[in-house]
Parts: structure tokens; sequence; C-alpha cells
């Protein structure tokens, strides 16, 4: 693969030095990427122009993918119901949308790496609690996670944890002695634990387990630059960092536990891309990283059982920083947390077995799968934005099995797993969250000249579902 990127680049390079005099446009002039020229971004004028429509052309399609999806339902596929409306936070919304389309893209290329991330993850925040707060406090944030079928519902009751991951697999299925609440049961006991903890600590409610969550959904911002940096594309990374901090999910985010599963699961993902580069720098804290890895990615199997397919996004990385010892030693740490929580009491595939059949029990049951076989990727387009609908066309025609395409290709792929499954029928702007994150990479491929507008689109579409949409979460 680097031996591929080399000789394109000394292909482009030879070119630059043969052209004629004055030549070189800033529309075809190279970019340097490892010290070489990256041959690929070497486009003419036109041919720019030609990739740009087609870019309109794949948002125009998965427009009408939407507008299909709501003609067929006689309303938006997403889980909530039209109420336009606005609240005190919707200025600070529009504001910050602005802010981040005016100067994103400049501060993307100016501030230091840390600066950078830092930035990032304040910026984040802003947005996400702002997109809340359009709902109003107790709707859009204090209350949000105290509703009958949540999981602050079942905290006050679980004194013994012990007793509880000992139990839990028998108490899944609707009808039987003490059977969990919806959002308990469809998950394994990490989920529930994480409030649990959280009210241990003191710090117990609806408005504590919400921060919480948004401060999870945070560390996206961070994680995703960080791995495409580890994994050598810093450029990438920076390109990409306006569009994952004014990610249109955040609007599902913010208030959602799916925000805690993102979160730590895209620190699990960055974490291994680190220390895959640090494997090959001789670091002695290469296993420590790699380990620590797998225990978040292992935690996170405790979160969703959905998200084993996450290992997908993980071994790309593996296979992207070409450390089989990393991965070996992350693979370690997966093992150790299954192990633990097995001696605890709870075995992942008793519950896996037991959730399948609670899933049929409720609303599922009503919901058809043909449609929303096809449904669900027009709610999923609504929480990614139109900038990733042209990343990922970018990703599909690229050549060369870059971090941008294999990291997209991998979360994609977890993705239609999950669609034809048959157990992701609706609500996925908020369940596939883990893996939408990670289809953000794309949005590195856009041209520069670009950026705004894409950023523009995202943050409109974000606004617009947030102010016509009484969304649940």
């Amino acid at each position: 693969m680097r031996d591929y990127e080399t000789l394109t680049g000394v292909a482009g390079y030879y070119r630059v030095l043969t052209c004629p005099r004055g030549s070189l446009t800033p529309e075809v002039r190279p970019v340097i990427v490892r010290g070489v020229v990256d041959s690929s971004t070497t486009t003419r004028p036109g041919a720019t122009a030609n990739r740009v429509r087609g870019d309109l052309v794949a948002v125009g399609v998965a427009a009408l993918l939407v507008a299909l999806a709501v003609a067929v339902r006689e309303s938006p596929p997403l889980y909530g119901r039209w109420l336009p409306h606005a609240g005190p936070a919707s200025v600070f919304a529009v504001l910050l949308a602005v802010a981040a389309v005016v100067w994103g893209p400049a501060l993307a290329t100016s501030l230091p790496w840390r600066g950078l991330l830092a930035t990032g993850y304040v910026a984040s925040l802003a947005w996400l609690l702002s997109l809340a707060l359009v709902d109003g406090w107790e709707r859009g944030f204090a209350a949000r996670l105290t509703t009958p079928h949540e999981y602050l519902h079942e905290v006050g009751g679980i004194t013994d944890i012990s007793t509880m991951l000992d139990t839990f697999a028998d108490r899944i299925v609707a009808g039987t002695p003490g059977f969990w609440t919806t959002h308990v049961a469809g998950h394994p006991p990490g989920a529930v634990l994480v409030f649990v903890w959280l009210d241990r600590l003191g710090l117990s409610g609806g408005v504590w387990a919400a921060f919480a969550c948004v401060a999870a959904a945070g560390l996206v911002s961070v994680a995703v630059p960080v791995t495409l940096a580890a994994l050598g594309r810093a450029e990438a990374a920076r390109a990409c960092w306006p569009f994952v901090v004014l990610f249109p999910g955040a609007v599902w985010l913010a208030v959602s536990a799916d925000a805690v599963f993102a979160g730590v699961t895209a620190c699990g993902i960055a974490l291994l891309a680190q220390a895959c580069r640090a494997a090959h720098s001789g670091s002695r804290y290469a296993p420590a990283q790699a380990v620590g890895a797998g225990v978040l990615l292992g935690f996170g199997l405790f979160l969703s059982y959905g998200l084993v397919l996450l290992g997908l996004v993980a071994l790309a990385v593996g296979l992207l920083g070409r450390s089989a010892r990393a991965t070996l030693y992350a693979a370690a740490g997966v093992a150790a947390v299954v192990a633990a929580f097995a001696m605890a009491g709870f075995w992942w595939f008793d519950g896996y077995r037991q959730v399948v059949e609670r899933y049929h029990q409720g609303i599922a049951s009503e919901r058809p799968y043909s449609y929303w076989v096809w449904a669900n990727l027009a709610c999923l387009v609504l929480a990614v934005g139109p900038a990733v609908v042209a990343g990922l066309r970018r990703a599909w025609l690229s050549r060369g099995w870059t971090p941008m395409v294999m990291l997209t290709a991998a979360a994609l792929c977890a993705v239609l797993v999950a669609d034809v499954s048959g157990l992701s029928k609706a609500e996925v702007e908020r369940i596939w969250l883990p893996f939408a994150v990670w289809l953000l990479p794309a949005t590195a491929l856009l041209p520069p000249g670009t950026r705004r507008w894409w950023l523009a689109a995202q943050a409109a579409t974000a606004l617009a579902v947030n102010h016509l949409m009484l969304t649940v979460w």
C-alpha cells in the first residue's frame, strides 16, 4: 500500500516538474502527503466541477430516499412527531452553527494539535447542549432519561450488583418475574451499570445522567481525529474535524445512553490506533494502550449487543496500523472483560438469546421489515448529513485503501449487517450512532473549497430536524 502511494506520488511530482511555468493553478496544485505528492488529488478544474456535480447527485438520491420514506409512511421515519417549535437555545444553536461554518475550516488548519482537540471537545459540548435545550430544560434535557422505559427507572431497585448480574438474563423476557423495563431489557447489563455507578457516586437523577451522556458524546470529537492522526493522516484528521464537531447526529446524542456507547467505543478505537503507532515506535506503553483499547471495546459489548459489529472497525484499524501484536493485546483486553462479566454471573450469549425473544414481543413486531430495511437508511442519511453522503461517494471512487476509505467501509458494513438482521427496525438514527461517527472520516475527501458549503448543509440538517420534529431523544 505504501509503495503504491509513493509511486503515484512520484508520478504526480514528475508531472509538476514538467508542467509549463505558470500552469499550476490552485485547482490543479497537488497536495503534499507524507512528504510526496498525492496525485489522486491532482485534478483539472473541469474534472473538479464534474466531481462536485457527482457529489450533488449522490445527495439528491439520498434526499429522494428520505422523501420516499416519508411518503410511504406519511410521516418522517424518525422516532418522534411533527412539532415545529423553537426555544431559548435556538438562537445560540444557530450562532454556533454559523461560527463553525465561517471559522471551522480555518481553525482546523491553524490551531496546534492539542488546542484543536480541546477546542473541538468544548465546541461539541456546546453544539450538543444547544440542540438539546431547543426542546427546553425539562423536556429536552433534565427529564429525558427519567421515563418509565429508561435506565434510571431501574436504578433505585438495584441494591446488589452481584445479584443483578447473576439474574439479569432471567429477567429480560417480558412476563418473567420482575422483568426489566424496555431499555434495560434491550441491552446487556453494562448499560444500566453506568447509571448505577453514577448513582453510587452521588450523581443521581436525570440531570446528572444527561450531563454524563453529553460529556461522553463530546469524546467523539476527539477520538475520530486522533484515530486518523495515529494512522498517519493528520491532514485528514484536521479536514474532518469541523464535521465531527458539527455532526447532525448530535440531535440524538444529547440526550441518550447511546451517546455513552458512542463515546466509550470511539475512545477504544482511538486508543487502538495509538497503540499500533506506539508499537512501531518501540514504546513500552504500547501493550498497555492496546489492552486499554480492548477493555473499552470489550465493555462496549456489554453496553449494547449490536456493538459487536464495531469489531469490523477495530479490525480495520489493526490492518491499517499494521500491528498484529497490538491487535492481539486488544483482543486479550476484550476477552478479559467478557470473562469478568461471565464470572460475575452474566454470559453475553445468554443475554443475546433472551433479548431477541424480548425484541419480538415488543413494538418491533408491529414494524414491517419490508419498509424498515430501506427506511432505516433514510434515517441514517438524516443522522449523518449530506456531507457524509458526498464523502461516501468519494470514498467509493477513491483509489487505494486509505484510512478514510477503510474506516468508512468498515462502519458501513456494520450498518448494513445490522440492517439486514431485522433487529434494527426504526430508531436507528439513535441506535446506529456508534457506527455513524465512523462514517465522518469520509468528509476529509471533500474538496477544501467546498467544505464550508458542506458544513452549512450539515448544520441546516441538524437545525431543521431539531426544530421541525419533537424527537424522543
